[in-house]
């Protein structure tokens, strides 16, 4: 198999996800005309619904996940990828369903496992199960760069946790194994989502005033697992390069995302939207990672508008 070099593998939870944390690295790196791959390890069959005009498919697992598989369509679309692939579609089974594990909120903008986990839960699923199917994609794309969660899944959401654990060991699965296809594959480096504390803080406090029917954060409250000391940041994102196409993902996610509208003239937010719990969140000038554990320490060629911190 030819490598083509300079490759992106992005790894997400569900449907949106992809849009909401990693929109701007997506983007980037597309219009940098390199590849770039989106493995999603659920269909979201247990979100919740925003609005009335889709109201009826929450609750309605596979009929939801139909939708969300359109809107996930129309996101990479908007952000420039073409290479998509769900996690439960790869050998050596494709007929076994990963599904969204659902959520419960247990504090302000931290969520745990439900009291009901259904059986084909994505949580449920062993994890060199699900980092063996995922590793068989890293090594059939060979990217030099893996982009998932921090450790703590953002805020804490079950399948995102479990998200970066299967992430983390299917790179070094890619690692230490070959196959016939990818011999010799070298570690990619690993990138995690975060936030700078103070950057979320000040955006927090940009978002005035409320909108109709939503609410604004308290940005002095406690923040969640994304947050990181902002001398913890080791890439940014320039985003206002690709907000257009950002915002037009999130659009895309109407089940899932409201209120998407651009900010220009702040420096601590250039736009701002809504999730189905009605509070106002930032859209960063920056889209911020830090290096994750497992991957190697290999130089990258950055696209424009991605850079290393010094």
């Amino acid at each position: 198999m030819t490598r083509t070099p300079g490759g992106l593998l992005a790894v997400h939870a569900h449907p949106d996800d992809e849009s909401l944390t990693t929109g701007a690295l997506l983007a980037a790196w597309a219009a940098s005309g390199r590849p770039v791959t989106l493995v999603t390890c659920t269909r979201g069959e247990r979100g919740e619904v925003i609005g009335e005009r889709l109201a009826h498919l929450e609750g309605d697992g596979p009929a939801l996940a139909e939708h969300r598989d359109h809107e996930l369509d129309g996101a990479v679309a908007a952000l420039g990828v073409r290479d998509r692939v769900y996690l439960d579609a790869v050998p050596p089974t494709a007929d076994q369903r990963f599904e969204d594990s659902g959520m419960a909120w247990v504090g302000a903008g931290r969520a745990g496992r439900p009291d009901e986990i259904p059986p084909a839960a994505f949580v449920r699923v062993g994890l060199e199960e699900a980092a063996e199917r995922l590793a068989r994609v890293i090594r059939s794309r060979r990217p030099d760069v893996v982009a998932t969660y921090e450790p703590g899944g953002g805020y804490g959401h079950p399948d995102h946790v479990r998200t970066q654990q299967v992430t983390q060991r299917a790179v070094e699965l890619a690692g230490a194994r070959s196959d016939d296809a990818s011999p010799g594959y070298a570690v990619p480096v690993v990138l995690w989502v975060v936030q700078g504390c103070d950057a979320l803080r000040r955006g927090l406090r940009a978002l005035g005033p409320a909108r109709h029917d939503l609410e604004l954060p308290d940005p002095t409250a406690e923040l969640p697992s994304v947050a990181v000391p902002d001398d913890e940041i080791d890439v940014e994102v320039a985003v206002l390069p690709v907000r257009d196409r950002v915002l037009d993902a999130l659009r895309s996610h109407a089940t899932q995302v409201q209120a998407v509208r651009a900010v220009d003239g702040d420096n601590a937010l250039v736009a701002s939207y809504a999730l189905s719990n009605g509070i106002l969140a930032p859209v960063l000038p920056t889209e911020t990672y830090r290096r994750g554990t497992g991957g190697s320490g290999a130089p990258v060629v950055w696209p424009v508008g991605v850079r290393p911190v010094a």
